[in-house]
């Protein structure tokens, strides 16, 4: 090892290419994997369920059962929980009452446009919620 004894020894001794004390886990390829704070759990992402404000046909609902978008309520939540959020509820108004080219006509088309080629049962009721 290049260097003087002196300088070797301002260095912490590693056994090999391991890393003591390192909370991430090793790949099978010897790096780490960051998958968030390994201290806390991840906050599981549901959409239904207690806390979740979402249109539901049945209160235990599962893929189109679990309806087509969030409720009034869970978008006012969701801005609580996230500020700076521009999170919107969907555009319910049939489109021969909204006005050709008005924001919420525009945000419809929108809409339909992205969301074509879903073909689940929950993308589908999603798009029959927008009227697409």
């Amino acid at each position: 090892m290049p260097g003087s004894e002196k300088q070797n020894s301002m260095f912490k001794k590693t056994r090999g290419y391991t890393q003591e004390g390192n909370p991430f886990p090793v790949t099978s390829c010897g790096r780490r994997r960051n998958l968030g704070s390994p201290l806390t759990k991840p906050d599981v992402r549901r959409t239904i369920g207690p806390g979740k404000n979402f249109n539901k046909a049945k209160p235990t609902g599962t893929g189109g059962a679990a309806g087509g978008g969030m409720t009034e309520k869970g978008v006012k939540e969701y801005k609580r929980k996230n500020p700076g959020s521009k999170l919107q509820t969907a555009v319910t108004t049939k489109p021969s009452k909204l006005k050709p080219g008005s924001k919420a006509a525009n945000r419809r088309k929108s809409f339909c446009a992205r969301s074509r080629s879903w073909k689940s049962e929950r993308g589908l009721a999603a798009r029959r919620r927008w009227n697409c």
